[in-house]
């Protein structure tokens, strides 16, 4: 890792990131709320490194995930989150405050810094701040007795890594509830059951283009794993995917482009009329230079943001809701909610 070469600034605002969305997030956020702050972009999926630009940031760089990519040898795992802390504290330098950005805090890999960094960079202050993480991010997700019991465990890490101390916090697991984290940022429009003292709705992530009233109708279809992920059965895939290619066909629409995501390799929802999209840049600030008269999916989070991004210049549509297999009647609710009030439109049969 290359230090930074600009005057340092005695704020330092850090950003862990693992997807488009929070790689936009994280800009907006660098841009609207922490000009002044040296800006570290540390991200640990490497299927974010080709969105990366250098030139946006201080400092940026990759990140293994201790659990997927430990050292080699034995206790792989824990040298690995010695490693990781020491080179990102290395990376920060010395500084006074520190502003730690990341989708979820309870998972080790993250926490850790929350209570080493302050140790090995000399910062007095240490503040956690929430990314938005799609419709994940409209519900809490309490820690379970055992979750509660895995933080303790990980405190005792300290006792053969002193640097290794867990921040322990109970509530919500992304960490709403914690002591040390003093901001939520949400997207603007969609609802969430957070502290509201604590949240701050980020302006829009892109500005988007606008769209001529004569443009020529185009689809966009957002694909996502389904039966890949558990959220639909093989035969509903089938039938969710007929239902928005007739759909289509009854608005007179035939120019049709299909955006796989990136754990869908199956491509479920793909039919042979559509055109492969292939592109190298975050599909939500792809759509705010594109010009699409309708976006079809399931419940991918880019629906909401997409009418977000276009407004009222295109229709923003959701199939096969009766078929995908909730964890519960709650988040299904919550879902839906978020969706509607987003302006997304849910067909129903």
């Amino acid at each position: 890792m290359t230090p930074p070469t600009r005057p340092n600034s005695q704020r330092v605002a850090l950003y862990f990131i693992a997807s488009p969305l929070q790689y936009l997030a994280a800009r907006r956020i660098a841009d609207e709320f922490e000009t002044g702050a040296r800006q570290i972009l540390v991200y640990y999926k490497h299927g974010v490194a080709p969105l990366v630009r250098a030139d946006e940031w201080d400092a940026a760089t990759y990140m293994p995930w201790p659990r997927f990519e430990p050292l080699p040898g034995p206790f792989g795992r824990l040298r690995r989150l010695k490693q990781n802390l020491h080179d990102i504290a290395a990376l920060i330098g010395q500084t006074e405050v520190i502003h730690v950005h990341s989708a979820v805090f309870d998972t080790e890999a993250i926490n850790y810094f929350v209570h080493g960094l302050p140790r090995l960079t000399g910062a007095a202050t240490l503040k956690a701040r929430i990314l938005p993480d799609g419709i994940i991010s409209i519900r809490r997700y309490p820690l379970s007795p055992w979750k509660r019991l895995a933080q303790c465990l990980r405190k005792l890490r300290r006792l053969v890594a002193p640097e290794l101390d867990y921040a322990c916090f109970s509530g919500d697991r992304i960490g709403s509830d914690a002591p040390f984290v003093d901001r939520i940022y949400t997207l603007s429009g969609l609802p969430h059951e957070y502290p509201h003292e604590r949240v701050i709705p980020l302006p829009p992530l892109v500005s988007a283009t606008t769209r001529g009233a004569d443009a020529e109708q185009r689809a966009l279809i957002v694909g996502q794993p389904l039966e890949g992920a558990g959220l639909m059965t093989a035969g509903h895939v089938e039938v969710t995917s007929g239902a928005i290619e007739a759909w289509l066909k009854q608005q007179g629409i035939h120019l049709i482009d299909y955006k796989a995501h990136p754990k869908d390799p199956r491509r479920e929802l793909n039919r042979p009329d559509y055109l492969l999209l292939e592109i190298d840049e975050p599909l939500e600030s792809f759509l705010a230079h594109s010009n699409y008269s309708h976006i079809l999916g399931v419940r991918s989070s880019v629906l909401p943001l997409a009418r977000q991004i276009y407004g009222d210049s295109a229709r923003i549509v959701a199939f096969g809701w009766e078929h995908i297999l909730f964890k519960s009647h709650e988040e299904r609710h919550a879902m839906q909610n978020a969706f509607e009030a987003a302006g997304v439109e849910i067909i129903k049969p």
